[in-house]
């Protein structure tokens, strides 16, 4: 074969690769190259992780809802129930090794104290808190066009402090509290740890939903209630198996969620536990779970619920929950879960 010859041949195959890279770019770009829309929901739990039995299964349902929520981490507090704040972050970190999750799912420590006690000091260098404060603005600000919800199911101390030291925030974020009798009856666990982070908030101009808990009423999340029976009999083995069995909070040793949830309602020693925690992640999965009521935000003052009528700061409650629904879906996901990324 002559120069000349192997030049023309190499020319011809030169000008083919040419034309078959450029079909391929316009073909991607036809197809629709660009990257796909991310429809899951954004979302950060807030946790009192160590107190009863419900946010442990809060933190699962999450967690197992891969195809619904996109979890950009789990914040905890501490409430007067539960130990220290590291014991909050052992059992939320416990509950996400025991879903096979420890690799991609942080745990941040929040808020040990209250939001009088440490509001004044979030421009500190350092504070009480900090690192699930900063965890929540950070994500807030993130490059992201979703929106973020922050679904706090103990105190409201993290987010109210959030508020505090980046109030920008409040444009970015919605939050789902599970939480408090409103907007009438006084009382509520996570409503009574911290009442003044609660009453910052209703007074911030954010997106605020309350997922009402209504003690011994039928009305609230406090109805949800699951038997240790029904656990017993659908929970045993649910979940992805771990290599290395991790001790309970209560002794024993687990290597999955599904014998953990077990032992937890064992060990309250009640016919019934409700799944407070885990009706506010449900309503945010599907809002068709309960009855949205817009109100004007309430204030507390003088240990009561006041009304406010005439304000113009609208919040959502959340009550009438389908207990059937919640609890089938709770139970289906366990049986199917898809795992977060």
């Amino acid at each position: 074969m002559t120069a000349v010859a192997r030049y023309f041949r190499m020319a011809v195959k030169t000008t083919s690769s040419i034309w078959i890279l450029l079909i391929c770019v316009l073909f991607t770009s036809a197809c629709g190259g660009e990257k796909a829309v991310d429809t899951r929901i954004r979302v950060i739990i807030d946790a009192d992780a160590n107190n009863e039995v419900d946010d442990q299964h809060a933190i699962a349902y999450t967690l197992f809802n891969g195809d619904v929520f996109d979890l950009a981490g789990i914040t905890v507090n501490r409430t007067r129930n539960g130990g220290d704040i590291l014991k909050h972050c052992e059992e939320a970190e416990r509950v996400v090794t025991l879903c096979g999750l420890q690799s991609q799912v942080n745990v941040y420590k929040g808020a040990d104290g209250n939001f009088k006690e440490i509001a004044s000091h979030v421009n500190d260098a350092h504070f009480d808190g900090e690192e699930a404060v900063n965890f929540i603005i950070e994500q807030a600000h993130a490059n992201d066009d979703r929106q973020l919800v922050l679904i706090p199911v103990g105190k409201l101390t993290n987010i109210a402090l959030a508020l505090k030291k980046d109030p920008s925030i409040a444009a970015k974020v919605r939050i789902v509290w599970l939480g408090s009798n409103m907007p009438v009856n006084p009382g509520e666990y996570n409503f009574d740890n911290d009442t003044a982070s609660v009453n910052y908030v209703l007074e911030s101009d954010v997106i605020f939903e309350v997922s009402v808990v209504r003690n011994s009423e039928h009305s609230g999340t406090e109805a949800v209630k699951v038997s240790t029976k029904e656990m017993q009999a659908n929970m045993p083995g649910k979940g992805p198996q771990i290599s290395t069995a991790i001790e309970g909070r209560s002794g024993g040793t687990f290597t999955n969620f599904g014998d953990y949830a077990v032992d937890l309602f064992e060990k309250t020693k009640n016919e019934h536990r409700s799944l407070f925690d885990v009706c506010a992640v449900a309503l945010v999965k599907n809002p068709g779970w309960a009855e949205r009521v817009e109100m004007s935000a309430p204030t507390w003052v003088n240990d009561a619920w006041k009304a406010q009528p005439e304000n113009e700061r609208k919040i959502i409650i959340w009550e009438n929950y389908d207990k059937q629904g919640i609890i089938a879906d709770f139970f289906n996901t366990m049986e199917n879960y898809v795992l977060v990324k």
